[in-house]
């Protein structure tokens, strides 16, 4: 299949309708050797001459014509098309999936403050288990997932860092030591929960989940009134001002595997530099 480049049709109409080789390679912004190796060129594709050399000045063949009329068509049909795609192109819109644990966390403010980097991108963040939203990432459905493990991650991630766990309390908690531990938590979804119910089984401890919620801060305020206690990130806990309970009559909490995976193919640049920016954010050490 032949292609005629649209520059060589470009060409033959200036020089067709400047009635000059010389005017068209001013109009064109080249010399006029490049017209006539154009013009060349094009006869060259075509076959046949577009340029009556018999007759004086610029003059076409009757095939000439031919070519000049629907090269006006044709290149309309391209300046339409840049004229019609040349403005602003439209923000990216990053689809973020994050676990439960940091659906009411700082991260709308980070994703905010990196949109100041990149003003043209916009969000759209969701939060469900885990699996499902591997599922999504897989099928393209989102574009990044922030993810909690409790066993460090098999999978590919382009970043994976641990987080020490703690518990919180308050002076109004109070535990039975033979009774099951109050559980302050978000919610069945939450790996900071099964961490907690885990670790609790194994010391042959039962558990009653006293207050369930996924808004943060009705779970900071649960536990400042002593409803229960919390397992959370060291960091969360600082920056929350909630009590660590360091010498917590509670068995020893692992760490949980923090993991931020982004999806495979098109162009990740902004989506690459999101998942590095998140990373930093989460794991800068907060003041004590």
């Amino acid at each position: 299949m032949l292609n005629i480049p649209t520059d060589l049709l470009r060409t033959l109409v200036a020089v067709t309708e400047m009635r000059s080789f010389t005017k068209a390679a001013q109009s064109l912004g080249v010399t006029q050797p490049a017209v006539s190796a154009q013009i060349k060129r094009l006869q060259y594709l075509l076959g046949y001459e577009v340029l009556d050399k018999s007759a004086p000045g610029v003059s076409l063949t009757p095939r000439g014509e031919i070519v000049v009329n629907n090269a006006r068509r044709l290149l309309s049909i391209n300046d339409e098309i840049l004229q019609l795609t040349s403005g602003p192109m439209p923000g990216q819109t990053i689809r973020v999936g994050i676990p439960i644990d940091y659906a009411g966390s700082r991260l709308p403010g980070t994703l905010i403050r990196f949109r100041q980097q990149w003003p043209d991108i916009s969000f759209n963040v969701s939060s469900g288990p885990v699996d499902d939203m591997l599922r999504d990432l897989k099928q393209g459905e989102l574009d990044l997932v922030l993810a909690l493990f409790t066993d460090e991650p098999t999978i590919e991630a382009r970043h994976v860092w641990r987080q020490e766990t703690v518990w919180v309390h308050s002076e109004a908690t109070k535990l039975d030591p033979e009774g099951p531990v109050p559980l302050v938590s978000y919610g069945g979804d939450s790996a900071c929960q099964r961490i907690a119910v885990a670790a609790l089984h194994r010391a042959g401890r039962d558990c009653d989940f006293v207050f369930t919620s996924h808004s943060l801060v009705s779970l900071v305020a649960a536990v400042a009134a002593g409803f229960g206690v919390m397992v959370v990130p060291r960091g969360r806990a600082i920056r929350n001002n909630l009590s660590i309970w360091e010498d917590a009559p509670l068995p020893k909490l692992p760490d949980l595997y923090c993991a931020i995976m982004v999806r495979d193919g098109g162009d990740r640049t902004a989506i690459e530099e999101l998942a590095d920016y998140l990373k930093g954010e989460i794991t800068l050490e907060p003041k004590a």
